[in-house]
């Protein structure tokens, strides 16, 4: 499988994600959006799309003019059913582009949490409540017509969603790896929305709850992911064999 990769900073990348891209065989290529990297112009070589998180808001249209192409992009990927996943600012994209709605949280959330699931087959294998990260300030607060909400938790009430049979998008990290706290915790936006809530220095507690779960949140991660790419390929397949149906139709129409 061939996955394309939004990022929109160098340290918000598939982490861990990519352990599972490497055992299945995939193949990625990301696009750093914030550092001018051009979305491909053929699209159609890439079988699911990425979306990371970032420290941009959807809105921030003005500052960061690519999020207008990415969300165009995003529309018309998932408006064809191709396979979709969303992290953090990746689910909020995917809200917003499909006529969704974003806004500014009063109280960010940041720090360890577990978040309440439904059955869906993105989760298969887990919990209803499982370890996540969170470190957002912007929220989801109408979701897309036609999509579902799939997770919540106190502090935010769409912590997922889906849109079709294959786009997901996810309000919380899973993907982590051992330096993702860390390398967060450096970025001025991030730290901020994290001295808000925790206080100045609260980076040092962060980052000792995140290694005290951390291998919850990789298996975790794990089987999401993996789901995910079931998910996928089943719904390339399905694409294939309509497409075979509809050339065949096709045929027998001409005749």
């Amino acid at each position: 499988m061939n996955i394309l990769v939004f990022q929109h900073v160098a340290s918000e990348h598939p982490g861990s994600f990519r352990e599972v891209m490497a055992a299945r065989g995939c193949r990625m290529q990301a696009v750093e959006l914030d550092e001018g990297e051009a979305i491909p112009a053929d699209l159609a070589g890439f079988d699911a799309l990425l979306v990371m998180g970032g420290p941009q808001d959807v809105w921030e249209t003005d500052q960061f003019p690519w999020l207008i192409e990415e969300k165009a992009v995003i529309r018309d990927w998932v408006r064809a059913g191709r396979p979709y996943l969303g992290m953090c600012l990746g689910h909020q994209l995917l809200a917003e582009a499909l006529g969704g709605a974003v806004g500014r949280m009063a109280v960010p959330e940041v720090g360890m949490s577990r978040v309440e699931t439904r059955p869906d087959p993105i989760f298969t294998g887990l919990p209803p409540l499982w370890p996540c990260m969170q470190w957002h300030g912007a929220e989801v607060t109408r979701l897309p017509e036609g999509a579902v909400a799939l997770a919540t938790s106190p502090g935010c009430a769409i912590q997922a969603q889906r849109y079709g049979n294959a786009a997901y998008g996810l309000q919380f990290h899973l993907e982590l790896t051992h330096s993702t706290t860390a390398e967060w915790g450096s970025l001025p936006e991030y730290k901020a929305a994290l001295e808000r809530v925790r206080g100045p220095g609260g980076l040092a507690a962060m980052v000792a709850e995140v290694d005290a779960q951390f291998s919850e949140l990789h298996a975790a991660a794990q089987i999401v992911f993996g789901n995910f790419l079931d998910i996928a390929e089943q719904a390339l397949l399905n694409g294939a064999e309509q497409a075979s149906r509809d050339s065949a139709a096709r045929a027998l129409a001409g005749r």
